[in-house]
């Protein structure tokens, strides 16, 4: 790995309270599973570059205020998020085109996180995939469309389209429905069965209550939520429909004119590295977007893991997502949520 010799000389010299205080990089992080990310990635990278990581957490909303709110003097140096939230900044110009010579890892990252984004304002360092939970004892699922049959009316939920499976949701739906290029029949679908929908859910953790007490036997979920579902005592399976799975990624970017941007290098390089990559998938945290990250029979089947699965996800562009965003929700209001 082009990077380990200078990181590992970095732990040698710059170790020293002083220096590591003159060496800080603050990030902005999704909130979930923080003690696991500093014991997997954090500390460790802190023990080599002999520098100080200043987290931020929040939602995305909150997160992307701050970016665009610090514009002038960035107070946030990295941070990761969704292409879609990522492509919204570059198109403000609050964030800053990536050097690639300065990360010896992504020529290991599988092709479409390269550059996600386009013009390398991004870059991929975890997968999801999106496919459907259901009560096999209960009902079949072979199609993506048999969410609004009359199977599942009245024990079917549905992602708010706000959220990030709501538009994947549309997107599988009409391939089904054979609307791939347009989502106003789908979202027009989903209004006549409105009274059918259980719920049109905002987070995950609402979905598994209402699963586990058994009011809902099907729904869309991310695969990161899966473990959820599998420990939960009852028989649940995800659906392989016969229209494949949705996906999407999170991107790593740096914010423009931070000054800090050696540090993030380094840091955003470890991140991306087979080593770091393995033990995060190991641990369950995120599936890796390194193809050369190895991880046992166990971790792969609760990830998006592997060339196969990850070549054949559905991935809907982020520009799609930000150009049709604002209609999709003006008529989901206006169709659904009546």
């Amino acid at each position: 790995m082009k990077t380990a010799l200078p990181l590992l000389a970095l732990a040698g010299t710059m170790a020293s309270p002083a220096l590591a205080a003159d060496r800080t990089l603050t990030i902005s992080v999704y909130s979930f599973a923080q003690d696991e990310y500093r014991e997997a990635l954090y500390d460790p990278f802190e023990e080599i570059c002999g520098c100080e990581l200043v987290v931020e957490t929040g939602n995305s909303v909150e997160r992307m205020a701050k970016i665009e709110a610090n514009a002038a003097d960035p107070v946030i140096d990295m941070a990761v998020i969704s292409t879609q939230d990522a492509l919204s900044l570059a198109r403000k110009g609050l964030i800053q085109p990536l050097d690639s010579a300065k990360l010896s890892n992504v020529a290991k990252l599988y092709d479409s996180a390269k550059d996600p984004i386009g013009g390398n304002m991004a870059v991929g360092y975890t997968y999801y995939a999106s496919s459907i939970v259901y009560r096999p004892d209960l009902v079949e699922i072979g199609s993506w469309g048999d969410l609004l049959g009359a199977d599942l009316a009245g024990q079917v939920a549905l992602p708010n389209v706000t959220t990030t499976q709501g538009p994947l949701t549309l997107m599988m739906l009409g391939k089904a429905q054979g609307h791939e290029d347009d989502f106003a029949p789908v979202i027009s679908s989903i209004g006549d069965h409105a009274d059918d929908i259980v719920t049109f859910f905002s987070r995950s953790s609402e979905l598994v209550q209402l699963m586990n007490q058994q009011e809902v036997i099907a729904a869309p979920v991310g695969r990161f939520a899966w473990a959820s579902f599998k420990n939960a005592g009852l028989p649940f399976a995800w659906a392989e429909p016969a229209e494949g799975q949705a996906g999407g990624m999170n991107v790593m970017i740096l914010t423009k004119g931070n000054g800090n941007e050696d540090l993030a290098y380094e840091f955003m390089d470890y991140w991306l590295s087979t080593e770091v990559q393995t033990r995060i998938g190991e641990r369950l945290i995120d599936s890796p977007a390194n193809r050369e990250a190895v991880l046992s029979d166990e971790a792969a089947e609760n990830l998006t893991y592997g060339a196969e699965v990850i070549e054949a996800l559905n991935i809907l562009p982020a520009a799609e997502v930000l150009d049709k965003r604002e209609a999709w929700v003006s008529q989901w209001n206006a169709e659904v949520i009546r």
